[in-house]
């Protein structure tokens, strides 16, 4: 169990807010062009995350290209993929930062990958020491937060085949959910001294496994109880009607990953109305980034130009 930090998140952060995904065709998509601008109120700040150039192909597509190209666009900032940075030394990082900073963006986030749901000790210890190494690279590029999991059973091998079960996995034999969410809270109750002190916030994301329910999620973030997890909500990953599961999230998220899919999605696509999640945002005082998740197959830079004039359209 974590110990309990003081002040609680409810003590020493605001309200926020976020809205989100469509599963399986619930709702249409407005375009830009059909949009009606959510009212006026302060300007949600866009930004867009590394991945939604590259997908995980052969070739990685340079950070420093996403850096001028979300700046050529209009974005406010860029959210850095870790596994798509080439390399983690000083000066490659010094220079990203720079780079951005010349740019007039901000660097809103680090989306790092690991997985606290392991009964192995030794395999959680990985995890833990892993999520404080890239705590400590947000820190040296001045990142404010980084993307965590909860992680995922893995007896679903292939993530085409997760995506088939709506992100559902049986657990390992002889264990439970109550066990997994013991090994999450724990885990990043480890994290979270190491967090504090680097000034990073931990935006613990719905991304499918065992935080696939919303229930679940907010379970381990309550539990936790710190100033120094947050959530980050993502708007393409839940199962059936989000918008009840929206306004749960919504009280409580720091940062929002918008989902698009121009083109078709790489995995699958959904259509999401973009002005409904830019008001319940709204309505539950976000005043925090929205970071594009591009997962289309059109041709990279021409749909996170599309995707731009969407989001901008439906947030103001």
């Amino acid at each position: 169990m974590a110990a309990k930090a003081q002040p609680t998140r409810r003590e020493f952060l605001p309200a926020a807010a976020v809205a989100a995904a469509i599963a399986g065709g619930c709702a249409e998509r407005q375009t830009a062009a059909e949009a009606e601008p959510a009212p006026p109120g302060r300007r949600i700040r866009l930004g867009v995350s590394s991945y939604s150039y590259w997908h995980f192909s052969e070739t990685k597509y340079p950070i420093e290209k996403v850096i001028d190209h979300a700046a050529a666009v209009g974005f406010d900032g860029v959210e850095i993929l870790h596994r798509q940075m080439e390399q983690e030394g000083a000066g490659y990082m010094n220079a990203l930062k720079r780079r951005a900073f010349e740019a007039g963006l901000d660097l809103i986030m680090l989306s790092i990958h690991q997985d606290f749901v392991d009964p192995e000790p030794a395999k959680r210890r990985e995890a833990v020491d892993h999520t404080k190494h890239c705590i400590d690279l947000a820190h040296q590029m001045g990142i404010p937060a980084i993307r965590l999991n909860t992680g995922r059973w893995g007896t679903i091998r292939s993530f085409d085949e997760l995506m088939k079960a709506e992100g559902q996995e049986p657990p390992l034999e002889g264990y439970g959910e109550e066990d997994a969410i013991a090994w999450c809270v724990e885990s990043i109750g480890q994290c979270l001294p190491h967090a504090e002190q680097a000034g990073v916030v931990m935006a613990l994301e719905n991304h499918w496994g065992l935080s696939t329910n919303p229930d679940t999620l907010l379970g381990i973030y309550r539990e936790v109880d710190s100033p120094w997890l947050g959530i980050n909500m993502d708007t393409g990953n839940y199962v059936g009607d989000p918008y009840p599961q929206i306004e749960k999230l919504a009280p409580h998220a720091d940062i929002v990953q918008a989902k698009t899919y121009i083109g078709g999605g790489v995995w699958y696509t959904l259509d999401l109305d973009y002005v409904r999640i830019a008001r319940a945002l709204q309505a539950a005082g976000f005043q925090g980034y929205v970071s594009l998740e591009m997962e289309g197959n059109a041709p990279a830079e021409q749909a996170v130009e599309e995707s731009y004039r969407t989001l901008r359209a439906a947030f103001g």
